[in-house]
Parts: C-alpha cells; structure tokens; sequence
C-alpha cells in the first residue's frame, strides 16, 4: 500500500464513524477529510460539520445528493419492482454506490490516496462501498477499520468514544444500529437481536403504530410517467419530494412497515426492522398499473428476472455490467407504464382502489362477462386440447 496522507471517510456523525475518524487520525497519522451525503437524514445532519471538525477533521463536506439518490437510484430500482428476498425494499443497499461515488468525488478533488468506511465486518455495506471504489477508482486504497483494529465490539467503541471526548449517540433507550435515508430508516440490534422479540416502541420513528393510525382512511392517486411516479394528487413533485411526501402520509397511517430475518452475503441471518412508508405506496401503485400497460410476457420474462436484479443491488453490484444490461431491459418493459392509480392507505396496509392509462391493454370488450362480439368462446376448445396434449400423449392408443 502506498504512503496514506490523505483520506476521505463516509461520515454520519454516529458511533462508528466518530471513532474511527479519531483512530484513522491516530493509527495512520494521516489528513482526514470527511464527506457526509445528505440522502435526506433531516436532523440527524443538525451540527454533524461542527462535529466531524471537533472530532479531528481537517475538512468537513457535506454533499446534497437527495434529488440524484431519488432519481438516478431510487427510481430505477422501483422500476424495477424488485424486493430482496420478495420483502426488502434495499433502502440500506441502494445509497450505498451513491455514498461511495460522492467519497471518490471529494478524493480527487482533495488529492487523496485512500477513502474510509465504517462498514462492519460482519455486514454487507463492507461490499458495497468496497465494489464501487474497485468499479469507479481502483487506484484508490480503501480503509475498513472494522478489519483492522483491536475493538471487538461497539462497547469498545464506546469507551473509545469517552476516552476521547467523542459524545456518544448510542443509549439504553435507544441501543439500535440505524441507517435513516429519504426511501427508508433500519433497525439492528438491541432486543431484535433475539427473532423473537417483538420491536421495542422506539423502533417506530416513521411509520405509526397501525393501532395508533387514524381510523379514517386517506385516498391518494399517483401519476406515472415511463414507470416513475411524478405527482401526488395532481400536484407534480420532483422524485425527491414526491418521496418525502409519500413518507409523511404513508407514516401517518402506519404504511410500510417490514420485520424479517435475512441473509447477508456474508453467509449470516440478521434481523431488521425497516420503515419504508413512500416506497411502499410507490411499489403498490406501479405493480397496479402495470397490470394494465404490460404484455403479459413482457411482465412474467422481467418478474423471473427480479430476484436476480434483487441480488445485484443487495450484494453491492450496482456498477456492474450485468445490472445495467438487466436495467436496459427494465427501462424498456416500463415505456408504457404511464397513467394513474388510486389508492386507500389505512391501518398499516395499501389498498389499489383504481386505475388508468393511456396505453391501457384493458378492454372491457373481451373481458365482460356480457355479451359480446369479439370473442368466440368455441375457439377455446381446440386451444385447451392442444394444450393438453403432451398431457393426453402417453395415455393415446
């Protein structure tokens, strides 16, 4: 490894990245530079430069990416409709390649040799970060102090942090690792390390409780453009706003809530607690309206295709050739996804109450079970033997 003198690390202001602000400064007698992403924490950033600088910072960067996570990440994920493991909407895995890429950014601009994460050992942001730096910069170095130093726990962490004056965001109240971002806010640890456990009431920071949720149902309509949501009510928003929007009414009513055990690339199960109130309704609505704008083979050749695009965003391939050949096929099926869905958001779930479209492939015509003069149902006859007949074959004398 060449000589570091400069290094720029992904800073949230939390435990982990503290510390190790504080032990870079120490073990490799190096600049730090630190570069926050504002990806729509909101007070979590309040003082978060004063902080980094207190903490041993030469430079302290703050960068608003939330348009660009929302338009260049969020949205072609959610074209996508994919969900890890059929549950998770990736809010953690999506901001990773963006945080990445912005660290890369303000090491060319600031000469330096290495960039630093915080990312666990154990985890799977390690991945994410590590593969974006080796697909946009391999020339740089990059740091994971989880690798390298003597703590073996966030109790070290925390005895580190008070022996250097660093303060400590992590209390009996409230003991989780969490990651909050504009598409969603995780949990880990504390109780929900047993799976058994139910999630303490400070796991609900976004979304009510649905026993706590008014007992008026609200109806929202979402317009769509090419697969992207671009107005809530008719009112239209730019993608990071639209999202903000969806989380404040979605949370209200208790939406997008997800308890679940996963498994982390890594070969472990771990188990989180996610709060994705806009991102919910955004996946609700689009699935509708794709059932009235998509081929039905177009439709099932993309949704065999999901767990795979599922996978490349959750293991850290998002500068990959084969997600963007997957996206280029995505981006294709969602050409005719324009229109508009209303829904019912009540008690914690998302109910489609209709939908429509311009390029609608409904046609009232063909399915009524009125009459009709388009379909003639006699045709079915010889379409359901020649179905059947690989079935019929080896029973034929």
């Amino acid at each position: 490894m060449k000589k570091i003198e400069k290094v720029v690390l992904a800073y949230s202001g939390g435990l982990d990245t503290s510390v190790i602000l504080k032990w870079l400064r120490k073990t490799y007698a190096c600049e730090v530079v630190t570069m926050t992403a504002d990806l729509g924490q909101e007070e979590e950033l309040d003082g978060i430069e004063d902080k980094a600088l207190a903490t041993g910072a030469s430079k302290a960067y703050i960068l608003d990416l939330r348009e660009e996570f929302a338009r260049d990440f969020i949205f072609p994920m959610m074209r996508s409709g994919a969900l890890y493991e059929g549950r998770y909407m990736m809010g953690t895995s999506i901001a990773r390649p963006l945080i990445a890429k912005g660290q890369i950014e303000i090491a060319r601009k600031e000469g330096a040799q290495a960039v630093a994460h915080g990312a666990t050992g154990k985890g799977n942001d390690q991945v994410r970060f590590e593969l974006t730096v080796m697909a946009l910069a391999p020339d740089l170095n990059t740091i994971a102090p989880w690798r390298e130093w003597d703590f073996k726990s966030r109790t070290d962490l925390v005895n580190f942090a008070r022996d250097n004056d660093i303060p400590v965001p992590v209390t009996k109240e409230k003991p989780y690792s969490s990651d909050r971002n504009l598409l969603h806010l995780s949990f880990e640890g504390g109780e929900l390390e047993d799976p058994w456990n139910e999630p303490g009431p400070q796991s609900y920071q976004l979304a009510a409780p649905p026993e706590k949720a008014p007992d008026e149902p609200l109806v929202v309509t979402i317009d769509f453009e090419r697969g992207d949501p671009v107005a809530i009510d008719g009112e239209a928003l730019s993608p990071a706003a639209l999202i903000a929007k969806l989380n404040k009414l979605g949370g209200a009513h208790g939406v997008g809530r997800v308890d679940m055990v996963e498994n982390r690339l890594v070969g472990m199960k771990s188990r989180g607690v996610y709060e994705t109130p806009g991102g919910t309704i955004i996946h609700a609505a689009h699935r509708d309206l794709e059932g009235v704008c998509l081929d039905r083979e177009v439709m099932h050749l993309r949704d065999g295709l999901l767990p795979r695009y599922a996978e490349m965003v959750y293991y850290g391939f998002w500068y990959s050739p084969e997600r963007e050949a997957l996206q280029a096929l995505i981006d294709k099926s969602q050409e005719r996804v324009t229109g508009t869905v209303r829904l019912k958001l009540y008690k914690g779930a998302v109910y489609p109450l209709g939908r429509k479209s311009p390029n609608s492939l409904y046609n009232a015509n063909l399915a009524t079970f009125e009459e009709d003069s388009i379909y003639n149902q006699a045709d079915a006859e010889g379409f359901i033997r020649l179905m059947g007949l690989r079935l019929r074959a080896g029973k034929m004398e």
